[in-house]
Parts: structure tokens; sequence; C-alpha cells
């Protein structure tokens, strides 16, 4: 290996094609072929630079490990390294360019767990939109970051795909950490014409000049947030171009059976023409001169405008006029030339207010029918412990389950016995457990999306109708709702049943999707019962708990990773409120563990009865009512008490805190000591490593343990 300035060269057979000059790669020659097992790797970056310094800075070429050697070739992605390289391509070899892309992301599909759909049907927007406009100058901004991977390919980090959502490597979703091109963070969709809008307010302000462009899917026009940001944007009259990148996607199934916007060239030409600057510069000298005129002339002029436009564009385009966004489609998302063709135009205008884009495209665009298969093949097989796996038979056993299958499947049989359970599911996607609810009670299941505050409100209804409402919502969307779950919930000691899924560390979808902070706002609420399933037996009997209840509102969580065992699902027992369980006894220290980490508890137990160390291990059930018997107990009859969860300060540990100092049992000779996670987020990674990254497995509650024991150089090496 031999270093010159920033760029490293790993040489093989055939490193004498290449040429350096000036610290800077020559272009390959086109007609040059080589082995695909000789592939060379390029890393713009130092030996001694950190990850997070090589950022911006990362060859177009990927590296030269196992992963990459059996790549197609890529010719004219290998010269792209940022996206000014765009500018002087030409139409055709843009078109090559996306195919390319294309490759590379189908590629990367076939070897990882990872959904890359969405970016497969955003090859040619991304590239059109680079192609247009001067990121990171003019700033581009991704509702989901799911479709920002081929972003990601041509804003430098290509070399780092294979890294996604791994530990220290690329994030799933956009980050302004990671790259300056990141305008703002995506993750649960929705956000982007929001804090555009915000971006573009403020270069009026400061009297800059740049674009700002935001794209959205049509999954996240079920958000409301959304129609208040155009809303506003179409009152603000700010200049900002919005995307509908529309892939044909549906809540419900009936809609799918109408007429879909169709691609002709019509509807491309007259795209063209909506975008074009004379259009809209006579469209605003007509509306000047009806002002003249009088307000009833031009009222009378504008629905003509806006029947016309209707006519032209698909049904619910005047939706988006009314709101302030002049719209311009369909426009075929699969067609570099026409996309930047209107882009251009649109790029082109000067004070004319927001624009709005419809772009039809395809997620399996480019795919051969086999690839298709083989790939909903792999992620249909796939059980990484990090992603959901998808709904087994209520007796299948041959695949790994999770607490989301047992959930579901319980939920099911008490369904059976009791007529008035519905469940409401929002957030960004279905769970795919809950299909098989929505196989047995089609009319008993509601899915709204990304709309969590209507879920919660529209489940208060549900429950003052009559029915048992479940509420499941991934604990990190539900922080959306928090004002709803109080005032429509809570206060009014509603039954609403919230179901908190994928609770905790989520692994691979890092601080964004983590389930932190459940525990401490809803154990904050006066009427709410707050409860989680040490294991997937626990998580039946809560779910049976959670339907008898009827006079307040009751949640509980569970993680997204797999079960603790794999036992037939039982009829669930209905448990005491407020009453937790000894599940085994010691003299020397106890731990009070609340959720699945009492699995972790248990496994430290197991390590310190090694060292001749006994150990009382208590699973709460219940943050609130509190087992206060329970906890006074286990601090009448032990000198040390540990609480351990994985959510943040002011959960679980915070309400045992809270009652100990209250009932005097500080004063007395217990010692007691949280842990929690940490006081920062923690990035993605495997499930195992974030455990390891919180301070939360079972060596390190060993080792709290010892360290309160004052035995600092056994819990020394227990954790080397």
């Amino acid at each position: 290996m031999s270093t010159t300035g920033t760029v490293s060269v790993q040489y093989n057979p055939i490193a004498r094609f290449i040429g350096l000059e000036n610290d800077k790669f020559s272009v390959l020659h086109p007609k040059l072929e080589f082995p695909r097992s000789k592939f060379l790797r390029f890393n713009l970056c130092s030996a001694d630079n950190t990850r997070k310094g090589c950022f911006g800075r990362v060859s177009a070429v990927p590296e030269a490990d196992d992963f990459f050697w059996e790549k197609a070739l890529t010719p004219l992605l290998d010269m792209v390294e940022t996206p000014a390289h765009l500018k002087n391509l030409s139409i055709k070899e843009l078109k090559q360019l996306a195919d390319e892309i294309r490759s590379e992301l189908s590629f990367i599909m076939s070897k990882m767990p990872r959904h890359f759909k969405a970016s497969l049907a955003t090859v040619e927007l991304t590239i059109a939109l680079h192609h247009v406009f001067d990121s990171p100058t003019d700033k581009i901004l991704w509702d989901v970051g799911q479709q920002a991977y081929a972003h990601k390919i041509l804003t430098g980090r290509r070399s780092l795909m294979h890294t996604l959502r791994q530990k220290n490597g690329l994030s799933g979703f956009t980050s302004r950490i990671e790259s300056e091109f990141d305008a703002f963070g995506a993750a649960h969709g929705c956000n982007s014409i929001s804090a555009g809008l915000g971006i573009a307010v403020a270069r009026d302000i400061k009297g800059t000049h740049n674009r700002v462009v935001t794209v959205i899917s049509n999954e996240t026009t079920m958000s409301g947030q959304v129609y208040e940001a155009m809303s506003n944007a179409g009152y603000l009259d700010s200049n900002m171009v919005v995307i509908l990148n529309d892939s044909r996607h549906s809540l419900h199934p009936k809609l799918d059976e109408n007429p879909k916007s169709a691609i002709n060239a019509l509807s491309s030409t007259l795209s063209k023409l909506q975008s074009s600057k004379s259009f809209r510069k006579l469209r605003e000298a007509a509306k000047g001169v009806t002002k003249r005129f009088g307000g009833r002339m031009h009222e009378l002029a504008a629905k003509v405008d806006e029947y016309a436009r209707g006519m032209m564009g698909p049904q619910g385009a005047t939706l988006f006029e009314e709101l302030g966004l002049y719209y311009i489609g369909p426009v075929d998302g699969h067609n570099v030339e026409d996309l930047i063709c209107v882009l251009q135009q649109v790029a082109s205008l000067d004070s004319t207010g927001p624009v709005l884009v419809h772009v039809i495209t395809e997620e399996m665009q480019g795919l051969e029918a086999d690839q298709q298969k083989e790939t909903s093949i792999k992620h249909q097989v796939s059980s990484s412990s990090d992603s959901l796996a998808s709904y087994p038979k209520l007796n299948g056993n041959s695949f790994s389950r999770t607490y989301s299958d047992y959930f579901v499947e319980a939920l099911v049989m008490e369904a059976e016995r009791d007529k008035d359970i519905v469940v409401v599911q929002a957030g960004m996607g279905m769970d795919p457990s809950l299909k098989l609810f929505q196989e047995r009670y089609p009319v008993m299941f509601f899915d709204v999306g990304m709309a969590e505050q209507h879920a919660v409100t529209f489940a208060a209804g549900l429950s003052c109708g009559g029915l048992k409402p479940f509420c499941v919502i991934p604990s990190t969307f539900l922080q959306r709702a928090y004002d709803q779950i109080i005032h429509d919930v809570d206060q009014q000691r509603i039954p609403v049943r919230f179901a908190i899924s994928s609770a905790g560390l989520v692994g691979s979808d890092g601080p964004t999707q983590c389930g932190a902070f459940d525990i401490t706002f809803m154990s904050c609420l006066p009427n709410m019962i707050v409860m989680a399933p040490s294991d997937e037996d626990e998580l039946v009997n809560m779910v049976a708990t959670a339907v008898q209840i009827d006079d307040r509102p009751v949640c509980f969580r569970y993680p997204r990773g797999a079960i603790v065992g794999n036992s037939l699902i039982c009829n669930g027992m209905p448990l005491e409120i407020g009453k937790g369980k000894i599940l085994a006894e010691g003299k020397d220290i106890a731990f009070l563990g609340y959720g699945v980490m009492v699995q972790n508890c248990l496994k430290a137990r197991s390590l310190l009865s090694s060292l001749g160390i006994q150990v009382t291990v208590a699973d709460a059930r219940f943050c609130k009512p509190l087992d206060i018997k329970l906890v006074r107990q286990l601090c009448e009859e032990h000198e040390f008490l540990i609480t351990v969860e994985e959510g943040s300060v002011g959960g679980f540990g915070s309400h045992v805190a809270q009652f100990i100092s209250l009932d005097g049992q500080l004063d007395r000779r217990v010692k007691w000591r949280p842990i929690v996670l940490p006081d920062n987020y923690i990035e993605h990674a495997s499930p195992k490593e974030q455990l390891v990254l919180a301070g939360l497995t079972g060596h390190h509650i060993a080792a709290t343990a010892l360290s309160l024991l004052g035995r600092t150089r056994d819990a020394l090496l227990l954790m080397r």
C-alpha cells in the first residue's frame, strides 16, 4: 500500500493502466476491461483520518473487499465523486448513469437485508435534481431516508454504502452530521416541507438566492403536518419546490382499483407547458389584468383557471392549488429528459411562490423479473435480529419469532372471545405481524399510516363508542401524538390500550427510531397504567390484562427483537394491577428489572453466582402503579438495590427513587443504584453492540453490583 497526499492506492496487476498526476486519478480508459476479481480500491481519505473526517471526500469507487468483487462494471459512476460531475453529462450519459446506480443499489440489496426499493424508484429523480440544482448551495431535503440512497451514492458516500446502518457506518437516513449535502435529517417522514419552508424564509430574510427543494412520498401525505406545511407555504408564498414522489402505494387496497395517473405524450407535454417560464408569466399577467377589472372578475378568472388546470391534471391536483402550491404534473419519474426539462423550467422561475411537481415512479423499475423474485425472497426469509420478521402461522415455529408475533397472536385469541376488540395501527409502514389480525378481522382493523395524532384520538372515539381499541404505534412515533394522549385520552380516563412496539434500542435504525422515552413520558400521566413484559409469556398476559381494563387508559411496551424462548402461545391470564414478582432469591443484593431487562438481570445473577454472590431478581411488571410492597420488601431484606430498564432517565428508576425516598428507605441502610440508557443518542449498530454501548448487558449489570459491593477489581476483570 502506498500513499500520496490524501490519496491511497492498493496496487494490483492492472494498476499500471492507471495514471497519477498531481495527487489526482486520471480517467480510466473507456475500452479497458479487467477481471472483476481484480477490482481496485481507491480511498481518498488518508489512513489516519477518522470516519467523520472522511465524509465529503470519499472515493467514487467502492472498496476492494470481497463484498464488491462480483459487481458489474460502472464506468460512468466511477467518475462521479460529487454532484458537480453530473453537470456536463449528456442525457444519454445520464440514462446510463441511472442504470449503473440502479445496478449498484440492486447489488447491495442482494447482499444485505436492507430495504432499498424506495431508492430504486428515485434514481432518475435524484440524478435530475443534482443535474439541475447546485447542492449543497441549493438545499435538497428528503422526507424519507430510504429514498435517499442514490443521493448518498452521488454525494461522496458510495464506497461506504456497504456499511449502511452498521456500527461506525453510514446512517440509514439523511444526516447533517454525515454530509454537507444532507440539508436536514430525514427519518420519520413528513418533516421536509416544514423544514424546507423554514430554510426558504430564512433565505429571503437574509437576502440570499439559493433554491430549496423538498421530496415527499405519497405515504407521507397521510400525515397532517404535510398539509399544515403546504398551507403555510402557500400563505407565505416563498419560493420553494415540493416534489411528490408518487410510487402508487396506498393504505387501502380498494383505492388501487381506481384509475391511476396516466403518463403519456400528452401529459408530458402539458407538464412541460405548465412549468415553462412563458406560461407562468402569461398566467401572472392575466391575474394582474383581472385584478384591475375588480374583485368579481378576478374571482371568476381564478375559478376558470382552477377548473382548466384541474382538467389537465390528475384527480386531486386542485387540492394542492387550494393550499397555495402551483401544481405541475404528472411527470414520468423514470424519464430523465422530461424531469430535467421540467426542473430546469421550475428552477429558472423567480418570485412565483411554492411549486409542487407530481412525479410518478415505480419501485422495481429496471429490475428483471427473476431479480425481483430473488430480492423478494431474500427479504422474506431475512431473520436478522434487528428487523421485523414476517408474521408466522399460529402453529409455526420454523423460524425466529418476535415479540410482535406473540402480541398479534395473543390479540387474535382475545378477539375470538371478545368481538369488541379493534386495532388502530399508525406509523411508517405496517408491522408485518399485524397482517394476521387484518386478515382475520378486516372490518376491525384500521391502518391510518403516518397520522399518529389522528390514530390516538380516533381510538379514543372508538372507545367512547363502546369498542375496545388497541392503538399500535412504535415508541418513537408515539411521541408525535403526546398532546392527544394527554388531552384526548388520559384526562378523560378513556380506556385506550396502547401497544408500544419497537421499544428500547432498535439496532440499525439508530437513535432516529429508538424507543428510549416512552416509559418516562407515559408514566408521568396521572391516569395511565404503565407496564412492560419481561418475556413473551408475560406479553400474552398483559394483552389479556389490557382487555379487562375499562376505566382508564393502559400501555405496555415490547421490543423489536426475537423472543426469549420459543414456546407455544397459550391463553393469557390477566395480571393483578400493580403487582410484580420475585424470580430468584438471594441475600446479598437485589436486582429489580423492568421489561426485557429482567433477562439481563438473570444473566448478571448467573455471573455473580460463580463469584459467590447471592442475588435476588424481581420482575417489576408495572411502572405505574408501582408495586410498593415488593420494593419495600427488597429494600428491607437487602443492603443494595439496583433497578434496570431500557429507557431514559426519568422512567421506572425515578418512580422507584420517588417511593423509597418518601418511604424513608434511603434514610436506612439500603443503597440504591439505577441503570438506564445513557444521556446521549446511541448511534446505529447491531442490537448487541448497542447494548454494550448503553451499558445494559448482563456483564455491565454484574460489574455495577460488584462495584457497589466494593469489589472493583472483580468488576474490571469481568468487563475485560
